[in-house]
């Protein structure tokens, strides 16, 4: 799909999809299992110091560690998203300190997000 140039300039955070879900059993303890993994990629112009998830619709976010601030100018890290279920709501903290809050992710469904900027208005 290609992106009009307003949209790949737009600080709206775009959720690539990628291939859904392996449809096999989880084995084990869900509790216990690690969770699913999620590649973050930083294509503003602000770094990116800290992201945390939540159930969808909940304020009960954790923290995931991002081990040093994902940079700024199309750089990627991936995150090991703790265990719970596929529909998570996302907190993306800034360097300079604003917040972008995505809601109803499906980390079952959707294994990578690109973070885009938004064009001058």
């Amino acid at each position: 799909m290609t992106l009009p140039r307003a949209a790949i300039c737009s600080l709206a955070l775009v959720a690539t999809l990628t291939a859904a879900c392996a449809a096999s059993t989880p084995r084990g303890d869900a509790a216990t299992a690690p969770g699913p993994y999620l590649q973050l990629v930083n294509a503003t112009f602000d770094s990116v110091t800290a992201v945390a998830v939540a159930p969808a619709g909940s304020e009960a976010f954790q923290r995931i560690a991002l081990g040093q601030p994902l940079q700024g100018g199309l750089t990627a890290a991936t995150l090991r998203v703790p265990p719970g279920q596929c529909l998570r709501d996302l907190r993306i903290t800034f360097r300079n300190q604003r917040v972008e809050r995505l809601t109803a992710v499906d980390i079952c469904r959707v294994h990578a997000l690109r973070l885009d900027a938004k064009p001058a208005r």
